[in-house]
């Protein structure tokens, strides 16, 4: 039985960091924007929202060209907020879950398979790949893994912004989508393979990842 679930990708920042003068979901990489990457993997998916801001008439053009069923949602106050607003302006009238990915993020392709495949709440990290990174404290309970907290510098994990939860659970917020997670820890934990992409630094190890073909590095 499909997950009842709705999926959020956040897309209203302004990618500062990056200095590529465009929100971060538009960088190519390998000739394919990392939102279009996304949507690839995400075709057998009926609702999915996309949440805009910085640019917004540029994402909504490059993801209308290439799937005409996505929900639009406007995070008018993107400068002073952060992606946990987004995902909670989209959580609205969800399906019974939320599946959160940020706009900046390439995820290994088998590993988005485990992600859709996975029927209850989850909290996703993998290894420490970017340069500025929030860690995930986790322990092992009855041979399963679970997210105790998240931290500025201790953990074995690095945080990739992408979980499934409860969209009840979701309220109002207006920082971090971990703000949002950390009144309901712990939740189980998913090692996925990502790429996130905050700095100059970030995005050639990025398209080195895709040229390898996705290989552990």
């Amino acid at each position: 039985m499909a997950v009842s679930r709705t999926v959020v990708i956040s897309c209203a920042g302004t990618g500062n960091r990056l200095g590529l003068g465009m929100t971060k979901a538009l960088i190519e990489v390998e000739g394919e924007p990392l939102i279009i990457r996304h949507l690839q993997m995400l075709k057998e998916e009926k609702d999915v929202r996309v949440v805009v801001g910085y640019q917004a008439e540029r994402v909504i053009e490059t993801v209308s060209s290439y799937r005409d069923d996505i929900v639009f949602v406007f995070n008018h106050h993107y400068r002073e907020t952060g992606t946990g607003a987004s995902v909670a302006l989209a959580a609205k009238y969800a399906n019974e879950y939320i599946l959160s990915l940020d706009g900046d993020l390439l995820v290994h392709p088998e590993d988005m398979k485990k992600i859709l495949a996975y029927e209850g709440e989850f909290v996703s990290g993998g290894i420490i790949s970017t340069d500025d990174p929030w860690m995930l404290q986790t322990y092992r309970d009855g041979g399963e893994e679970f997210v105790s907290s998240f931290s500025r510098n201790v953990g074995e994990y690095e945080w990739n912004g992408i979980t499934q939860i409860k969209s009840g659970k979701i309220q109002n917020g207006t920082g971090h989508v971990f703000q949002l997670l950390e009144p309901h820890l712990p939740l189980p934990f998913l090692n996925i393979r990502t790429r996130e992409i905050d700095t100059i630094n970030d995005y050639e190890h990025a398209v080195a990842w895709v040229k390898s073909g996705f290989a552990d590095n």
